[in-house]
């Protein structure tokens, strides 16, 4: 039967969501029911496709991009793929009727990190993060709001700016990894081998901004989607102080992490908040 096959592949991209991001998994275990499974079903397609160009570094990366996008707008015409996490996110798109620009924006960014590893204008890169990670923010948002044009029109901006946030963390986080095995620098005019004090803070800065910018989205958001998004925020609010903390020359030799410890301790203050209304 079909409803059995549709179980799976969702079985699966909430798999893939909690083998792949501890941290993230915990964020969405903060949802409501209601909307959980279609948030492993956005992160299955994206994780997938993300590893296509990061990690599969001993196969062709461009040809299976191309099949990867191949067979999800297979899926999407067919209304099924054998793939199940493809499965899962085009009956997730179809539910919450998920723009393809978003999709389409987000294979683009994927794409581009097949060849090209530096971007040295603000337009550059500003034209990456929206495919790579404002867009995922949208599509989660068009799932928040089940369907509410004006909700999604009225947080669109802060949706964005979260998505921006977050992925200037990981690419301040993931700094060893992007600069010294992916060869990617995704800072315009930073010389990444030799992190300066003041381009660190710069960095930090606008990251601060996009934060403080998103917060006043969170707040707005449905009361089924609030506490799991002000969860992930308070993560990488506390992976940036982290960051912010750590010497230049030491985050080019180290990944930063928040501890199992200290997330469980997050999720505990962001629960009593979330509770008294304080957030």
């Amino acid at each position: 039967m079909k409803i059995l096959f549709d179980q799976v592949s969702h079985e699966c991209s909430r798999s893939v969501t909690k083998k792949y991001s501890t941290s993230f998994s915990m964020a969405v275990k903060m949802l409501a029911p209601s909307i959980r499974q279609s948030i492993y079903d956005i992160y299955g397609f994206v994780r997938f496709a993300d590893e296509i160009v990061d990690t599969f570094h001993d196969y062709d990366k461009g040809q299976l991009l191309d099949e990867f996008e191949f067979a999800y707008y297979k899926a999407m015409e067919r209304g099924i793929s054998m793939n199940p996490v493809l499965n899962a996110f085009q009956a997730t798109v179809r539910k919450y009727d998920i723009d393809d620009s978003l999709v389409k924006a987000f294979l683009a960014s994927m794409r581009s990190d097949l060849h090209k590893s530096d971007y040295n204008t603000q337009d550059e890169i500003d034209a990456y993060i929206y495919g790579s990670a404002d867009v995922v923010g949208l599509m989660c948002l068009k799932v928040f709001v089940n369907g509410d044009r004006v909700k999604y029109e009225n947080l669109k901006s802060a949706a964005m700016r979260l998505g921006s946030a977050f992925q200037k963390v990981n690419f301040l986080r993931d700094l060893k990894d992007d600069y010294q095995v992916l060869n990617r620098s995704y800072f315009p005019n930073v010389d990444m081998g030799n992190l300066s004090v003041s381009d660190k803070a710069l960095i930090v800065a606008e990251i601060k901004e996009d934060f403080a910018l998103a917060y006043k989205g969170i707040v707005q958001l449905p009361l089924e989607a609030r506490f799991g998004v002000y969860t992930a925020y308070r993560y990488y609010l506390k992976l940036l102080k982290k960051l912010e903390a750590t010497p230049s020359h030491k985050i080019l030799d180290t990944r930063i992490r928040v501890s199992d410890v200290m997330k469980v301790n997050l999720l505990a203050r962001s629960f009593v908040r979330y509770k008294l209304n304080i957030l």
